[in-house]
């Protein structure tokens, strides 16, 4: 079955340069070993990467182990959604790629929320369910 966007389309590729995602598809696709729910296509900022560094997530640092290139701002990654909403709730959120959005992270974030930090808002949002 195919896996869909928050905006209810079929979820769309967040990067290949580097190669994101839990499963290092270029896709945001989660499943039961996700634990981290690495849902959320990013596009990380400067001040995003030192939030998550100054809680414990170093995301600069290449970790080749895990396939991890490490991320320079401009890098679109798949982060997970608890990471990102402590990034929103200290005011430091990277922009988000809704198409690139599993939906899955509804569970988590409020579509009202990621659409804050929208960086592909389409031009009539009247379709969506909220």
């Amino acid at each position: 079955m195919t896996e869909r966007n928050v905006l209810g389309g079929e979820l769309e590729p967040c990067g290949f340069d580097p190669v994101t995602g839990f499963f290092r598809d270029g896709c945001c696709s989660t499943g039961p070993d996700d634990l981290g729910s690495h849902t959320i296509c990013a596009v990380v900022s400067a001040e995003f990467l030192e939030h998550q560094q100054s809680i414990g997530n170093d995301l600069s640092t290449p970790m080749p182990a895990y396939r991890f290139p490490g991320l320079h701002p401009g890098d679109r990654w798949c982060v997970t959604a608890r990471n990102w909403a402590r990034a929103h709730l200290d005011g430091r959120a990277a922009p988000v790629v809704l198409a690139s959005t599993n939906a899955a992270v509804l569970d988590l974030v409020p579509l009202e929320v990621l659409t804050q930090y929208a960086v592909d808002v389409p031009g009539d949002l009247s379709g969506l369910d909220a």
